[in-house]
């Protein structure tokens, strides 16, 4: 049974002042939305979070976070009030592989430009932590292929450990239509990353992002504002791509998560009942 916190709520006074809920898995990739009472602060290892005026905010933890965090909610008073996360240890799909040729393994000097500055692109487009609460509605899947690929999986190549796979892989044909998982703001489209061909990124608000990586072609333009399900881009195999999929995947700022848990998160009016039952 995964560990999951539905609801955390303190007793008394205490409870009318701090009222904390989370919605999520307490997991290795899992991603958090929470909501507190408004005007409250939130804290996560004494780090502040991005709390709206309806008290919602969210975090998440990495692949190999085994640590336990402090999350700490400030009421109006000052008064303090501390709940101590620890992420579930996951087990990934780990696979080696011998007589990879160099050249694929060792890129070359110019190819290796090229993927810094796709890099410190992308990592500009995930740095933005702006006051949208898209991700506060949920998330529902951006294709309806088979998925092909989770997240966490690692190739070892001639003994040597690559990146981990951080996406969910959905396969289907070349321009299949791709859809937005969540509404938000396109902050990113670059047609041919070095890695990740063409390349999409959808701002959820308060540092939650999507990525889209192998399209073919977009359907939107940096800052455009995207519905839910909306068509926003079309798979491809571009990049370094064995075919055709769609490789999605969601970030807290530079923490990678797993989208499949993203997946889970319910959509605003539903948390937004919930805290209403249990605070009558």
């Amino acid at each position: 049974m995964v560990a999951s916190v539905l609801s955390l709520a303190f007793a008394g006074s205490v409870a009318a002042k701090v009222d904390l809920r989370l919605e999520g898995d307490i997991i290795q990739g899992g991603l958090i939305v929470g909501q507190t009472s408004e005007g409250n602060q939130v804290f996560i290892d004494n780090d502040p979070l991005k709390v709206s005026r309806h008290g919602l905010f969210a975090f998440g933890f990495s692949r190999d976070d085994s640590k336990t965090h402090e999350l700490k909610v400030v009421a109006a008073d000052g008064e303090e009030y501390k709940q101590y996360l620890t992420p579930k240890k996951r087990e990934y799909n780990i696979q080696k592989i011998e007589g990879i040729d160099k050249k694929i393994m060792e890129p070359s000097a110019d190819a290796l430009k090229r993927i810094k500055q796709d890099g410190i692109k992308i990592r500009a487009a995930r740095a933005i932590a702006s006051d949208n609460i898209d991700f506060a509605h949920g998330f529902k899947a951006p294709a309806t292929g088979q998925i092909t690929g989770v997240y966490g999986s690692q190739r070892i190549y001639n003994g040597v450990p690559k990146n981990p796979h951080y996406g969910l892989d959905y396969a289907g044909p070349k321009g299949t239509a791709v859809q937005a998982p969540a509404a938000g703001i396109v902050t990113l489209w670059v047609p041919d990353m070095f890695y990740s061909g063409g390349t999409l990124v959808i701002d959820h608000g308060h540092g939650i992002t999507s990525t889209f990586l192998h399209l073919s072609a977009s359907k939107v333009d940096i800052g455009d504002r995207v519905k839910q399900g909306q068509d926003v881009a079309e798979i491809g195999s571009t990049g370094r791509s064995t075919g055709p999929h769609l490789d999605w995947r969601v970030n807290w700022h530079n923490v990678r998560l797993d989208p499949a848990l993203a997946l889970k998160i319910p959509n605003f009016e539903t948390f937004k009942a919930k805290s209403e039952e249990t605070t009558e």
